[in-house]
């Protein structure tokens, strides 16, 4: 403990003293009441029995100021100057300002300078952009650091974790950004301007956001001279690390390439803190006259895009301060009523349009889908039908075949070797009890005694097709047909094969009648003598 002391004697602990370096690291100056606020707002509902509120603020900033204390002795802090409330300014050393790119993730060149000289003339305008920052950030207490607390205490505590929610941390925040229209981020030229406040929060629904703060010393004429530089710097275009010509805010922040829709450039908003001789009630409507050319858009049915064009807003630094960015005191120009700032910054009838768009493409979509599943289920009914009509009936129950057994009939078999349907006629019953038939007089006929040879065969042998008679053409009948087979070896040759039975009873009644006796020898086998070919009766068997 004795070591700790002696490095940091004012008793401050790591916790603190990166409170310090994150918040001034951001907003360059502050005193230890914004400091306390912004990174410690669960001790702004401690000491409320304090006597003043005087004593309340030094309670409740003591272990802040403590943490300045020691970090002025390691060189990391200075005082700068005083607010003309009398509160102590404090900023950064260069030393310091290299701690807190650490504390806020952010390299040493996009830290800016530090803010010497600032408190000089009483620093109005920088308390009222840390006053804005604060506003827009609305930072929560943690209710575990109030657990050992009176009620009432956690109560008013919980009320505000309750509240509206703000914007970012204090990590999305740069204060003192130059926009250089000419020259480089490092070394900006001539006729750029130098935002406020820059705000990059995508995580709360604003991407990027350039701030104005205004304490109504200026006229309409000076801040719409302003906006103008912010347009000059808006359409500068530089090469990309691509070779790519891109707009130079691309190169350092992140953002949609569309606002809401809209190719539009990044907004801006002007936060009056009315303790100027201006009126802001008098200074936006000039303002928005002077401006037109910068933020009108093109109405299409429904809507206005804003392509090409910077959304400009404007709201009271009072109203912020009591509603947050979610209440609707934030005025875009070109519009005739309040809105909260992320409707303000954005195009919300174009959204709709374009969800009423997406949602007709859907449905239409749909439509389309469902029809072409009507087609298909039409087409795929259709061809069933057809194929249904195709299908072949068994020949022999009137059964219609199975998918399977059409394919095995039709021979659609994988392999090339593989034998043809047996019955491409018959269903799988049906084939089944035909091949059990043949195989059944297959077998039967496997088992008949074998007929003998010889005299005792009297086999009859066909010939494949039926004789027909030369002389009539007739068919032979089958007695005749038996006739005039060689039934076996013994068996004497038919003398005349080719005639059918009647006209081989026909010849031999008129061989009769012409040679009477001798038809005997004929019946004995044989040869009848061959007469002579004057004679006419037996031409017609020349043949």
């Amino acid at each position: 403990m004795a070591g700790k002391r002696k490095n940091n004697p004012a008793g401050s602990t790591n916790t603190f003293r990166g409170d310090v370096l994150r918040v001034l690291g951001a907003l360059k100056v502050a005193t230890a009441d914004q400091i306390q606020r912004i990174g410690a707002p669960h001790l702004t509902f401690r000491h409320a029995d304090k006597e003043t509120p005087s004593k309340q603020k030094q309670a409740r900033t003591a272990s802040h100021t403590a943490a300045l204390s020691d970090m002025r002795k390691h060189g990391l802090s200075e005082n700068g100057g005083s607010t003309e409330t009398g509160d102590s300014l404090r900023n950064l050393t260069p030393k310091g300002l290299q701690a807190a790119s650490y504390e806020l993730r952010r390299p040493v060149t996009e830290m800016g300078s530090i803010a010497r000289g600032a408190g000089s003339s009483g620093a109005s305008h920088p308390m009222a952009v840390n006053e804005t920052v604060i506003a827009l950030l609305r930072p929560k207490p943690n209710m575990a650091r109030l657990i050992v607390d009176p009620p009432h205490v956690q109560a008013a505590a919980q009320a505000a974790v309750d509240g509206p929610d703000g914007i970012g941390t204090i990590a999305s925040y740069w204060t003192e950004v130059s926009l250089p229209a000419t020259g480089t981020w490092n070394a900006p030229g001539k006729g750029g301007a130098q935002a406020d406040i820059v705000l990059t929060a995508p995580q709360d629904g604003v991407p990027l956001l350039f701030i104005e703060v205004d304490n109504c010393h200026e006229t309409a004429e000076e801040l719409a001279d302003k906006l103008e530089k912010y347009a000059r710097f808006f359409r500068r275009k530089v090469k990309d690390t691509d070779g790519k010509e891109r707009p130079m805010w691309r190169t350092r922040w992140s953002a949609p390439d569309t606002w809401s829709g809209d190719r539009a450039h990044p907004p801006v908003l002007l936060v009056f803190n009315r303790i100027g001789e201006r009126n802001p009630n008098r200074t936006v409507p000039r303002l928005q006259e002077l401006t037109r050319h910068l933020w009108q858009g093109q109405r299409h049915t429904g809507f206005h895009a804003y392509d090409g064009s910077i959304p400009i807003i404007a709201t009271g630094l009072k109203n912020l301060r009591e509603h947050g960015p979610e209440g609707p005191v934030f005025l875009r120009f070109g519009r005739d009523h309040m809105q909260p700032l992320r409707e303000a910054i954005g195009n919300p009838r174009r959204e709709v349009a374009d969800a009423r768009a997406r949602e007709a493409a859907r449905i239409r979509e749909e439509e389309f889908q469902a029809q072409a599943r009507r087609a298909a289920q039409e087409q795929a009914a259709k061809q069933a039908a057809e194929r249904e009509a195709r299908r072949p009936v068994c020949t022999g129950c009137g059964a219609k075949f199975t998918d399977e057994r059409w394919e095995a009939a039709q021979g659609q078999a994988k392999d090339w070797g593989a034998p043809k349907d047996s019955h491409p006629h018959l269903c799988d019953d049906c084939k089944q009890r035909a091949v059990a038939a043949e195989r059944h007089a297959a077998a039967k006929q496997e088992h008949q005694e074998p007929v003998r040879r010889g005299a005792e065969q009297q086999s009859f042998q066909r010939s494949p097709h039926r004789p027909v008679c030369t002389e009539c053409g007739a068919s032979f009948t089958d007695e005749r047909w038996k006739a005039t087979e060689r039934a076996g070896w013994g068996a004497s040759p038919e003398p005349r094969p080719s005639l059918c039975g009647d006209c081989d009873r026909r010849f031999v009644t008129e061989l009769q009648q012409a040679w009477p006796g001798e038809h005997r020898h004929e019946e004995q086998g044989q040869a009848v003598p061959e007469q002579k070919a004057g004679g006419t009766w037996l031409s017609r068997f020349r043949r």
